[in-house]
């Protein structure tokens, strides 16, 4: 049964960067694996249950808003990505101390470089005309920013983002690892290629936070927060104009945004308690966009908080908020409860806090908690908190 568990985590590790497909089959079958030992009673006495409460009162008021928006099956059928937070109860209940955490995230890291990999040689070797079929022209379709095995940059990036923050302890003093470095770096020119601005973003604040969190890698940590806009700004022509462009509000991308945000908080004001039900954007955006808005039809807002508002309503939002504010309070209490000299126990669960604060950044312009693969690496990720103190025999108050 531990084979087996063990097996099927490292396929959902490798689908998270590979295939979509192998990683939600992973995940399904961890998830039955999970429920039939539950079974036992001794079992359910010991399962730990990070965040129970806040999880479900999100699926709760998710579930709520879709049965009222009028188009039911509809909106249900939009709300199976709740299904995907057990990806942070397999998670928690697969590793069982510090070193099958590290292993985890070993695991995670270089899957996250096989696919930052796959985008650079994308970007390198991107041809003129672009082939006319087969594999290499869904390979190299659209190859002007690095997007891997996924169907679109964004999603490379959330990922990249994300796991080079939980990883980002292991090229501090805090818990170095001579051959996270390269792995890391590798990892970090993959996201720049994305071009995508919002997890740039992500980073660096993912980055800030861990500031408090480090010991002894607080220099090296605000020296990579000075030089990092340098070397953007000093960088390749296209990269430098994309970072320039952050800081210019006519900017077409930048526009577009604030348009879908005024015309998502028109539609939340018509149902601000519950809001249109999940998918509502999709099925109702375009009687709210602006004439000067250039994209008449959207699935999402570009912005996480304000897509829950509209399609959730304030109680999905406010259940939203406590699924994180609840996973700080805690994760920080564990750090605190951890004695100094467990360097990698502390690097673990800083690296999840940083992940979660670059998640989040990252989500303020754009919706990557909709996005399965970014959010199911999110979701995995937020377990290693409760992992260490489930190997460090602390208690946690759920």
């Amino acid at each position: 049964m531990i084979a087996l568990r063990r097996g099927l985590l490292a396929a959902f590790v490798v689908g998270l960067g590979l295939s979509i497909t192998l990683a939600e089959t992973a995940l399904f079958l961890l998830t039955l694996l999970w429920l039939w030992r539950l079974r036992d009673p001794e079992a359910r006495r010991a399962q730990s249950w990070p965040l129970w409460q806040p999880v479900l009162a999100f699926a709760g008021a998710t579930i709520l808003s879709a049965l009222v928006s009028g188009h039911v099956a509809a909106s249900l059928a939009a709300s199976k990505t709740l299904l995907l937070m057990a990806a942070l109860y397999v998670t928690a209940d697969a590793l069982k101390d510090a070193q099958e955490g590290d292993r985890f995230l070993s695991w995670l890291a270089l899957a996250a470089a096989g696919a930052a990999l796959a985008g650079l040689i994308q970007i390198g070797a991107c041809p003129t005309p672009e082939p006319a079929g087969g594999l290499a022209r869904w390979f190299f379709h659209r190859c002007d920013r690095a997007r891997a095995f996924f169907s679109i940059y964004m999603t490379l990036a959330g990922v990249l983002n994300i796991v080079l923050l939980a990883t980002l302890p292991r090229v501090l003093p805090d818990g170095f690892r001579a051959w996270s470095a390269p792995v890391w770096l590798l990892t970090a020119i993959g996201l720049a290629v994305t071009y995508t601005r919002g997890a740039w973003i992500g980073l660096g604040a993912g980055a800030a936070a861990l500031l408090p969190m480090s010991r002894r890698g607080r220099l090296a940590l605000l020296a990579g927060l000075v030089l990092l806009p340098v070397i953007f700004l000093v960088g390749p022509r296209d990269l430098s104009h994309r970072f320039r462009s952050m800081f210019d509000p006519d900017e077409a991308g930048i526009k577009e945004r604030v348009y879908m945000w005024r015309s998502g908080t028109a539609m939340w004001r018509e149902h601000p308690v519950l809001g249109w039900g999940p998918g509502g954007v999709k099925r109702e955006y375009s009687r709210y966009a602006l004439p000067e808005a250039f994209k008449r039809r959207t699935g999402h807002v570009h912005n996480t908080p304000l897509q829950i508002l509209v399609e959730r309503g304030v109680l999905g939002l406010a259940a939203w908020l406590a699924i994180w504010i609840a996973f700080y309070w805690r994760a920080i209490g564990i750090l605190r409860a951890l004695d100094a000299s467990r360097m990698r126990e502390r690097a673990l669960v800083a690296g999840s806090v940083a992940a979660v604060t670059g998640f989040l950044v990252a989500g303020l312009s754009e919706y990557n908690f909709g996005a399965s693969e970014v959010v199911m690496v999110a979701w995995a990720v937020m377990a290693l908190p409760w992992a260490i103190a489930k190997g460090a025999g602390l208690t946690i108050q759920h």
